[in-house]
């Protein structure tokens, strides 16, 4: 690797990126219908692409080539598709029962607001008021078959079972933080736009904007089938496990934190990432001054750990914004970690070579 060469420059988090990340925030795009975000993605960068093209999952998949011979054949993965819910049957008078989409804790659902379908129909996840509950009842959690979506008598018409909801929180920035739902994955999603616009030379970059991750990677799955790199990178948010202990004492079990740039994944459950490419990654950051941190090990997972197993294998990591509060109505993250995110993928794409997978 060479470390000494110098990175095109990348693009700063300015006015214009934080307009699209909150457009993608936003948007609903509930796994299995992420053709909202993925006409935003299209509209960004028809005029950057070489080729772009929608595959029959609804990947959809962007190329743009660099110039010079050795390149390499490098795949970044972003994943269109948040956690939310389906609509499962018509209770009558604008009630609906509802399911899940993804892993989403069932105790935070109570009272949130929700958006139901293409016309961002304005609901609340409704329940029995604590008034005439039980004391068993207030003991246990709340089964989920018990809650319902209500969207008012006026709107009932207009809401058809399979028809998506996610949570009605709009983005906002506090400050050095930003607040939103899907967090996970539009960080990501705006990132490998950026890398687009922006990508070096001396790599062919393979975008991938994958679907249905929340629920088991299979976008992911197909796009490194058919993209067949050299390499590939998830881009993602990362839960961040950083809040003080319960008992004020500090927190030794955090696996990032905010503030302390991008994480670099050692090992989570479905991926060891290839120690390559972790000593590629940390050798890029520090050669460039970009603070970062390594992921500790533990659950949860990225794209990466369906695209490693496709065909022969294909060395894979993952790198992740660190977020508080994932897969709830709002989640939290710092504006600087995102930045060093983009910096250390930027730079690492610059400085890419065929030597980085010598053994």
């Amino acid at each position: 690797m060479n470390t000494n060469a110098t990175p095109t420059p990348a693009p700063v988090i300015g006015a214009e990126q934080l307009e699209l990340l909150e457009k993608l925030c936003n948007a609903c795009a509930v796994s299995g219908d992420e053709g909202e975000v993925r006409a935003i993605i299209t509209e960004q960068l028809k005029d950057a692409a070489d080729e772009m093209r929608t595959d029959a999952l609804g990947n959809l998949l962007v190329t743009k080539r660099g110039k010079g011979e050795n390149r390499v054949r490098v795949m970044i993965a972003a994943h269109m598709d948040e956690v939310g819910f389906m609509i499962m049957e018509d209770n009558e008078g604008g009630i609906f029962r509802f399911d899940t989409v993804g892993g989403l804790d069932v105790r935070q659902l109570v009272g949130k607001p929700v958006l139901v379908g293409k016309e961002h129909l304005p609901g609340v996840i409704g329940a029995k008021p604590i008034h005439f509950c039980k004391r068993e009842e207030l003991e246990q959690t709340i089964p989920l078959e018990t809650l319902k979506i209500d969207v008012g008598p006026d709107n009932a018409g207009k809401v058809k079972v399979g028809d998506r909801a996610t949570f009605a929180t709009r983005f906002t920035r506090i400050g050095p933080s930003l607040r939103a739902k899907a967090l996970d994955n539009r960080f990501g999603v705006a990132t490998l736009i950026e890398l687009v616009k922006h990508a070096p030379d001396n790599v062919d970059l393979l975008a991938a904007f994958t679907v249905q991750e929340e629920v088991g990677l299979r976008g992911a799955r197909v796009s490194g089938f058919s993209l067949d790199p050299d390499l590939a990178i998830a881009v993602d948010s990362t839960p961040a496990n950083d809040l003080p202990a319960w008992d004020d004492s500090e927190n030794i079990s955090y696996n990032t934190r905010l503030g302390f740039g991008p994480a670099i994944y050692v090992m989570d459950s479905s991926t060891i990432a290839d120690p390559r490419l972790v000593k590629f990654l940390a050798a890029t950051a520090e050669a460039n001054g970009i603070p970062y941190q390594f992921r500790q090990p533990g659950g949860g997972g990225t794209d990466a750990g369906a695209i490693h197993r496709q065909r022969a294998g294909i060395p894979s990591i993952s790198v992740s914004v660190p977020g508080r509060y994932a897969h709830s109505a709002a989640g939290l993250a710092r504006i600087e970690d995102w930045e060093n995110t983009l910096r250390l993928l930027q730079a690492a794409l610059s400085q890419l070579t065929p030597a980085v997978l010598q053994r």
